[in-house]
């Protein structure tokens, strides 16, 4: 839990009420709710159905319907789709252009054309719209020490496996801030970047970490006060990527 209060606390810096935010990969809803909880309309999107309706159930249950609207959609639909007038846009995510995106947690390593996603995203957003993305990285030191204390040095080092790896049907990915920073630069403006889980241990360290509360409030309090050390985020369970939309040549005259 503390990883994920880590980005809404960014969500909050970038985010305001009133505003139409775009969700990539939005799984059961918890980031959809929490934003909507504070004014944000979103428009939370995913592949699996059942996400989709998850997330519709839980919108119900914390009495914020209105503002969250459940959409079906790919990350591949939306790096291959044209893009280009507000009425595709429109007709894909039932806007035309958005105030912010958001996709957490590891949603974009499941795709494996990231410069069509960047393109296609940029497409849905207006001009300085930011785009919130965390992502899981190659590196991740805390994972590497739990498995092989747990001698299964196939998990420790997964990540560095070249071409991603199989995971329930899907590939999954996991690209370097840089690789990220490529794809992303001919349509945005990195403006920022952060450690998630570099001294706080993943979700899966949870039942440990949770029996030591102390420990956990010291590593959380370090990680916020370093997360943007360069090189950090590097070395985190995932990275979260702060970036601006830049105007494209037309909206600029």
């Amino acid at each position: 839990m503390a990883l994920r209060q880590a980005v809404w606390k960014r969500l909050d810096s970038r985010f305001t009420p009133g505003q139409r935010i775009l969700e990539l990969n939005c799984g059961t809803g918890e980031d959809a709710v929490y934003l909507a909880r504070r004014g944000v309309h979103v428009v939370a999107t995913d592949v699996a159905p059942r996400m989709v309706d998850l997330t519709l159930r839980k919108a119900e249950q914390a009495g914020v319907r209105d503002r969250i609207m459940p959409r079906l959609l790919s990350l591949e639909e939306l790096a291959t789709y044209t893009l280009n007038t507000p009425e595709t846009v429109r007709a894909l995510t039932g806007c035309a252009a958005f105030d912010g995106a958001l996709s957490n947690f590891g949603g974009l390593n499941c795709v494996g054309n990231l410069d069509g996603v960047a393109k296609g995203l940029a497409s849905c957003l207006r001009p300085g719209a930011f785009a919130m993305l965390c992502v899981m990285g190659p590196c991740a030191p805390w994972e590497w020490a739990w498995y092989l204390l747990h001698a299964q040095p196939h998990k420790a080092f997964r990540r560095l496996t070249p071409g991603g790896v199989e995971w329930r049907g899907i590939t999954i990915r996991y690209p370097t801030v840089l690789r990220l920073r490529r794809a992303f630069a001919p349509h945005f403006r990195i403006v920022r970047v952060s450690a998630i889980g570099a001294l706080v241990p993943p979700s899966y360290v949870e039942d440990w970490i949770a029996r030591r509360p102390r420990l956990l409030s010291l590593l959380n309090a370090w990680e916020r006060r370093w997360e943007t050390l360069p090189g950090l985020s590097s070395l985190a369970d995932h990275y979260l990527v702060e970036m601006a939309r830049l105007p494209t040549p037309a909206e600029l005259r």
